[in-house]
């Protein structure tokens, strides 16, 4: 076992004095983390031999991310460097001559997109820290300048405006860190025009609806720190037209360009119902229109428009056991079933751009075992053509099925999940599982497709099992309101029925079940290893909430006006009953509980959950003799973006899950 003072001599010998004063500016206790040389012994014992090894599914693909410019002239794409790090490169529809756009550098590009033909503008933060910029470029890889230059604040792109080629609106929390507010941005010279005031109040403002043309149509309040109040501009003047209590769904997902009715839209709502459905509603009158979309089972979740067109209703979207397209308009139809003859069916094809005249497409084809091919789509010209593989040396026979499944929680609830088989084992062979916890948890779902961590696992023997408990998005008010108050409780029921669940049906070899999650997940693997200590050989907590009562003091100012909500999904430490509940199920007030190996992960600057809520966990267990591995990296926030960082961490945890759970197979 290694002490902490042990640790302390290590970092020192392993850096020198000089490094040791610099971690003095560093967040957290820097005496905690593990020497390097602690973890790169670990990462030696879990991806050996075999064919697949870490770097295959979480090094940055070499190309990715493609874009099309509004005129159809240019691709814009993401490209893997020699150092790992994702430049952008450009080139003509038509030319073979691509060209670097934008280098990127220490800080990550976290997101792009053209606004007008001629620009783009990309999104970049410091260290993970949340606090986005908004830069412009031009596509010539010219004058490139950050257009929200104010440290501290996060902004973030709320419209395009594609009939004003110089503007976008943005949000920002310049003028007070707990609320956002609405400017209009001129990509030429950076000025700031605001839109409308949000000054703190008790009902302060959440969000802002502008229309196609820029105007602020609809805006949002939160109420008693968790309801909703919506307010439509009528006659000049903001009125308010529904209240939506927290748990309850009515969301404009846009107006409808197409009718007569200026107040008509299309809105998402669960109010009359159990699933979320779509409908076309007047916001003036409060009436329903038409019924445009219901399911039994799941709620509906989007639609996707024409601007060519008048905004047409092209698709519906919704997540079931795989996630669906409903093709509406003729023109979409005739598109789906010329890409389904051309690419078959057995995949998930989805069109996720297009320029503006409609003539050229990018295609993204996927499946449970592809991770995606790229294909540039023009109709009229009869053109498809590859772009480029995601991950092309994965042999797709190699890859595991995720299959949905289902089961009956032990007080009688229907709860949905996914169980991945590796696929070079014999179908009647037990075999070791990881439980997989997703994050949130309120709103937040596990869902079919390629996911390069479940396939590291299953490449190297495990199992996979991800359960979407109660309170988590998609399956209806009454499923999501029934894990209200209970995280921790029987969301943690959820995911143990599950486990069971597969351990009936011969899957999973009861003796070998690790735990790993990130974020809420991490907080249900430290939970897990309280709550049913004997369930599980070991866990990983990844930038995991260990102490509730520290993590809601320490949220990001944003949350704030929204705390009561938070509390809602969780517990109020200010309620005396609720109280008791947190003293039983924060992990930390009972991590005497904790007699499994469990190593834990966290990015230093993460503004969600703060390092000192892994900090805690490590030292209180140590301090009882724990050997726990700890990681931390100083240049990453609430997971890694960094594809150094992403591999360090993927190598460790493959070494600390191989010596707790010995697999047989990998794939050889």
């Amino acid at each position: 076992m290694m002490t902490r003072k042990l640790i302390a001599v290590a970092l020192m010998a392993t850096f020198g004095a000089s490094h040791a004063a610099a971690l003095e500016n560093l967040p957290g206790n820097t005496n905690l983390p593990s020497p390097p040389a602690v973890l790169d012994a670990l990462a030696k014992q879990g991806d050996v031999g075999g064919v697949y090894h870490v770097q295959d599914f979480f090094k940055s693909p070499e190309v990715s991310g493609y874009q099309v410019s509004p005129d159809g002239k240019y691709l814009v794409w993401r490209q893997r460097n020699e150092n790992g790090k994702r430049d952008l490169w450009i080139r003509e529809i038509n030319s073979d001559k691509p060209r670097l756009l934008l280098a990127e550098g220490d800080d990550v590009i976290r997101g792009y997109s053209w606004v007008n033909d001629h620009q783009l503008v990309y999104m970049q933060d410091k260290g993970g820290n949340e606090n986005y910029h908004i830069y412009r470029i031009n596509a010539d890889g010219s004058d490139a300048k950050d257009l929200t230059p104010f440290d501290g604040v996060r902004a973030m792109i709320s419209n395009v405006l594609h009939d004003d080629k110089d503007h976008i609106i943005i949000v920002m929390n310049k003028e007070n860190p707990e609320l956002f507010t609405p400017y209009r941005l001129d990509l030429n010279n950076g000025d700031l025009v605001k839109l409308y005031d949000n000054p703190p109040s008790e009902e302060p403002i959440d969000d802002f609806l502008f229309d196609k043309d820029g105007k602020l149509r609809v805006i949002t309040r939160i109420v008693q720190g968790q309801d909703t109040d919506l307010y439509y501009l009528i006659d000049g003047k903001f009125q308010k037209i529904k209240h939506i209590p927290f748990g309850e769904v009515f969301s404009v997902l846009g107006f409808d360009y197409k009718s007569d009715n200026p107040n008509a839209a299309y809105v998402l709502s669960n109010e009359e119902s159990d699933k979320a459905n779509i409908y076309r509603y007047d916001l003036k009158t409060g009436k329903v229109l038409d019924t445009v979309f219901t399911n039994d089972t799941y709620d509906a979740g989007g639609i996707s428009r024409s601007r060519k067109r008048g905004y047409e209703l092209d698709a519906i979207f919704y997540n079931g056991d795989k996630p669906q397209t409903i093709a509406k308009s003729e023109t979409f139809k005739k598109w789906e079933a010329d890409l389904q003859k051309q690419l078959g069916t057995n995949q998930k094809i989805d069109i996720i751009d297009a320029d503006d005249d409609e003539k050229t497409f990018i295609v993204l084809v996927s499946s449970d075992r592809e991770p995606g091919v790229f294909y540039l789509y023009q109709p009229e010209k009869q053109r498809l053509e590859k772009l480029t593989s995601i991950h092309p040396h994965l042999k797709r026979e190699d890859m595991a099925e995720m299959t949905p499944i289902s089961f009956q929680s032990r007080d009688g609830m229907t709860i949905h999940g996914y169980f991945s088989r590796p696929a070079h084992i014999p179908q009647d062979q037990k075999v070791p599982v990881i439980v997989y916890v997703h994050g949130g948890p309120q709103g937040v779902r596990d869902s079919w497709g390629f996911d390069p961590q479940v396939q590291l696992f299953t490449s190297h023997g495990y199992g996979v099992l991800q359960v979407n408990f109660r309170i988590s998005g998609g399956y209806g008010k009454q499923f999501f309101n029934a894990g209200l108050g209970q995280v921790g409780r029987k969301t943690m029921d959820d995911v143990e029925d599950g486990i069971d669940y597969i351990i009936k049906k011969g899957w999973a070899d009861p003796q070998k079940i690790a735990i790993y999650g990130g974020s809420h997940g991490g907080f249900a693997v430290l939970r897990g290893l309280v709550k049913t200590p004997d369930l599980y050989a070991c866990g990983v907590d990844y930038v995991g909430v260990s102490n509730l009562y520290t993590f809601m003091k320490t949220i990001p100012a944003y949350w704030e006006p929204v705390r009561n909500m938070l509390y809602t999904i969780w517990y109020n430490p200010d309620d005396p009953a609720q109280k008791a509940i947190m003293d039983e199920v924060s992990p930390l007030q009972n991590a005497d509980k904790i007699n499994k190996p469990l190593f834990v992960v966290q990015g230093a600057n993460d503004p969600r959950v703060n390092i000192n809520e892994a900090d805690q966990i490590v030292s209180n267990l140590r301090n009882r003799g724990i050997d726990v591995p700890y990681m931390v990296k100083y240049d990453e926030g609430h997971g890694f973006a960094k594809e150094a960082n992403r591999l360090d961490m993927q190598r460790s945890m493959m070494g600390f899950l191989h010596q707790c759970l010995q697999p047989e197979n990998k794939i050889k």
